[in-house]
């Protein structure tokens, strides 16, 4: 059995960076990340073992400064966090920020915001947060039953699939063609790298393990792409959890994982794969 990895999986810069600013904030002082950094329990867990706290209540935060994740925040939480006395450090990735940005342009220039994403989902949330009006659309359901705008303005959640995206702005423009319909991409790089490469990866495979945490919207997205081109497909969020009978019979198992996914957890599933085919760790290789 062989093991390929994706040319593209694992975490992004954006959540190396967060993870790294809150790490060197607990040196100098008591710190809360104000819900979860990053949607991965590793991450979590580096950061509890390093002094961060973590609190989804602002009401509960007891230190000084507060956090922002990685998926950033309406100016309106932000400015709630300084009414309760806190000060604000930012670790919000910087393509969430140019999503942010985007949606303040096409407002500013009198286009109703539509959002392709999650509507629970907390960067939707922080990209909705400011806003006075505003549609979140998610699937052909949803753009059924919006209204008509004369300028209707789209932007997505950065990790959604770039190909729904433009199924949906597609639909939008043929539901409304006497709107003027203008779509901003806001899908960041690495998701799309990431969901590319998960294709590629998942026509070559018999199965694909897919590594993430259980509330990672972008591994879960990756895990459908991955389905779509290969029936075995099983995410996980620990090699703890891999199945010996899972293998059976497969002779190419792909591995990927989601934009929060630290390597070592990475490294942890692919030794883990070595043993099930009896391979030495470093006998795998890359997806070209």
């Amino acid at each position: 059995m062989k093991i390929l990895r994706a040319t593209h999986l694992g975490m992004c810069f954006g959540v190396r960076d967060a993870i790294q600013i809150a790490l060197a904030r607990a040196k100098t002082e008591p710190v809360t990340v104000l819900g979860e950094l990053a949607h991965n329990p590793a991450v979590s867990e580096t950061l509890r073992n390093n002094g961060v706290r973590i609190e989804t209540d602002l009401a509960r935060v007891a230190t000084k400064t507060v956090i922002i994740t990685a998926h950033g925040a309406s100016q309106r939480a932000i400015e709630a966090t300084r009414d309760a006395g806190h000060r604000v450090m930012e670790a919000t990735c910087p393509l969430v920020q140019h999503a942010h940005r985007a949606i303040a342009m096409l407002v500013s220039a009198g286009y109703h915001p539509i959002i392709i994403g999650k509507k629970d989902h907390v960067e939707v949330r922080g990209m909705t947060g400011d806003l006075q009006t505003f549609d979140i659309v998610l699937n052909p359901e949803d753009v059924s039953l919006l209204d008509s705008h004369p300028r209707i303005g789209v932007v997505a959640q950065t990790t959604q699939p770039i190909g729904r995206v433009r199924f949906l702005v597609d639909l939008i423009e043929r539901k409304f063609p006497d709107s003027k319909v203008r779509f901003m991409d806001t899908v960041c790089k690495p998701t799309k790298e990431r969901q590319s490469a998960a294709e590629d990866l998942a026509r070559r495979c018999d199965v694909v393990v897919v590594v993430g945490g259980a509330n990672s919207n972008n591994t879960r997205e990756l895990a459908e792409t991955c389905f779509q081109f290969c029936p075995k497909v099983h995410r996980i969020e620990r090699a703890g959890e891999l199945r010996t009978e899972w293998f059976a019979g497969a002779e190419t198992v792909g591995l990927t994982a989601g934009t929060s996914t630290p390597d070592e957890v990475i490294q942890e599933v692919e030794n883990a794969l070595n043993t099930f085919t009896r391979q030495k760790p470093n006998e795998h290789q890359e997806a070209a």
